[in-house]
Parts: C-alpha cells; sequence; structure tokens
C-alpha cells in the first residue's frame, strides 16, 4: 500500500484517481504531476515502483500545500476573519452563508433545521 501525504492511497486504482485522494489535490493536479513525472496516468497504484512512488511524494512534499497543513492553514484564515471582525468574519461567527447568498429562503444547510416561532398564534 502506497502512502503519500499521509494518506494510504488505494493501490488497484489508476495514478491520477489515486492521488484525488489526497486532501489538496484535484484531477487537474493529478494528471499535472503524472505528466510532469512522465508517469502514465492509466498506470495502476500496485505497478509503480518504490522509486516512482518516492519521487511522486517528493513532488508533491515540494510543490504542493496537502492534508493537514491545508486544513490549519485554512481553518487560521477564517480565524484570521473572524478576528479581524469583517463581514466574512461574521458570517462565518454566526454560522452563516458567507458569499452572500440569500438567506430569507433558502440557507438551511448552513442555517439547520427551520426553527417554529413561539409564541405566534393567529
Amino acid at each position: 500500500m502506497a502512502r503519500i501525504g499521509g494518506v494510504n492511497i488505494p493501490t488497484n486504482k489508476r495514478v491520477h484517481i489515486a492521488l484525488t485522494y489526497i486532501h489538496g489535490i484535484g484531477p487537474f493536479n493529478a494528471k499535472t504531476i503524472c505528466n510532469d513525472l512522465k508517469i502514465s496516468p492509466e498506470r495502476r497504484v500496485n505497478e509503480l515502483s518504490d522509486a516512482e512512488i518516492i519521487q511522486i511524494r517528493e513532488f508533491i512534499d515540494r510543490e504542493f500545500t496537502v492534508e493537514g497543513d491545508l486544513r490549519r492553514e485554512r481553518a487560521m484564515n477564517i480565524k484570521r476573519l473572524m478576528d479581524l471582525g469583517c463581514y466574512r468574519g461574521l458570517r462565518h461567527r454566526r454560522n452563516l452563508p458567507v458569499r452572500g447568498q440569500r438567506t430569507h429562503t433558502n440557507a438551511r444547510t448552513r442555517k439547520g433545521p427551520a426553527k417554529a416561532i413561539a409564541g405566534k398564534k393567529k
């Protein structure tokens, strides 16, 4: 089992698909890695030699921010916005949509289940 970026990538999948299991590497970056290292994306992970796996691991460490470091960086960016007290930070703090979506009718994912208004009678 190949371990790259702190993740055990599946051995029976093709290389460019298996690389997307690493947080921070999507399909485009996975194909870029294969092209730069001259590894055929159609090859399976279990067909790679140890040298090729080490080469992939070193390339990812050198070129990309992945897994824990990326999660930590994103969390710090959100915390910075909240500490500044800017509009986006306030929206994060109140657990509301951040990017300008309407909240009058939608945004149930972010706001949670609808709450009945207590004491309102007709």
